[in-house]
């Protein structure tokens, strides 16, 4: 028997958290999964996944460490080279479904799809899960080092469970360039009331969806179009439904329905959305999502404008001078 005293001690992995619970962190990945492959930066602040619908849409979630029981990443608080990495969204979410993440939600909205559905089905918590038997459990995320296939390890009365998922190198991406200091409104409203507003236009099979802010009422206007009609949500008792107006001037820009309806999961997660659109016509939906605990997380999607054939026209002129 080979003696430790002169055994080294192994390597600290690049990066390593564990979670006591894995529902939240199921939550809020599950609402940018639009996209197969996400993007994910680690930081020492927190976890930083983005997704990207070739550069029209995209959705950032944002895991802060608070999420964590326990957070390492070791490398010094100045580095820049932080690790980066790309990876299949929808493998670490079956990963985090397959480890009890699925809450009641997830449950009912599968129970949707089937033929056959009952509100015991629905809502009933499932007797066999950890909480209900008093099973204790951590998962661990695990990065060894880069380059390295991330790791989700679960632990529950002595059983350990390993699934790890290939990364590809880091693409060079680009946040949608979305200017703050030429904002052209400010709309900070619950969040149910602009998934209800998507909810009335839905059925008319929209291509579109047409935003119009406005510093007269209505103070807000989510309108469409499509081979079943159309219709419109006006907001017109603003201090009522919206607790922060800012608008400048009306602002009229339209959107592909499919991209804005993505963030659905999200408006139904969320409590609050900080509704904004910038002087180029780039939309921001911000959402807060509070957390068992009392700490909050945000979720971020950003969307570029069909353009106007007022722009179409100045194109063309500009190409007409060259």
């Amino acid at each position: 028997m080979a003696s430790s005293a002169g055994s080294v001690p192994p390597e600290q992995p690049l990066f390593r958290a564990v979670a006591s619970s894995t529902r939240q962190i199921y939550q809020l990945l599950k609402c940018i999964s639009f996209t197969t492959k996400v993007q994910v930066q680690i930081t020492h602040d927190g976890l930083r996944f983005t997704a990207d619908h070739s550069h029209v849409m995209q959705g950032v979630a944002f895991l802060d460490k608070a999420l964590f029981t326990s957070y390492t990443l070791n490398m010094d608080e100045g580095a820049h080279d932080l690790p980066e990495f790309q990876m299949n969204l929808a493998a670490l979410l079956e990963a985090l479904q397959i480890f009890g993440a699925t809450d009641v939600a997830a449950r009912a909205a599968k129970a949707e799809a089937e033929a056959y559905r009952s509100n015991l089905r629905n809502y009933r918590p499932d007797a066999f899960n950890h909480q209900s038997l008093g099973m204790p459990g951590t998962c661990c995320i695990m990065y060894e080092e880069g380059g390295a296939p991330l790791s989700i390890i679960l632990e529950e009365t002595g059983v350990k469970t390993q699934c790890s998922m290939v990364t590809y190198a880091a693409e060079s991406t680009y946040d949608i360039p979305f200017d703050r200091e030429d904002l052209s409104f400010k709309i900070i409203m619950e969040s149910r009331w602009l998934l209800d507003a998507l909810s009335e236009l839905a059925p008319m099979a929209p291509a579109r969806v047409n935003i119009t802010a406005s510093p007269n009422a209505p103070y807000l206007s989510l309108s469409s179009g499509g081979g079943l009609g159309s219709a419109s949500v006006d907001f017109a008792t603003g201090r009522d439904l919206l607790e922060v107006l800012s608008v400048h001037e009306r602002w009229v820009q339209g959107y592909k329905f499919d991209f804005v309806k993505s963030a659905s999961e999200a408006m139904r997660i969320s409590n609050k959305v900080s509704f904004r659109g910038d002087g180029q016509g780039v939309l921001s939906l911000q959402f807060m999502v509070e957390i068992e605990g009392g700490s909050v997380s945000f979720l971020d999607f950003r969307f570029v404008p069909y353009v106007t054939q007022e722009e179409e026209d100045i194109e063309s002129e500009n190409d007409d001078d060259q």
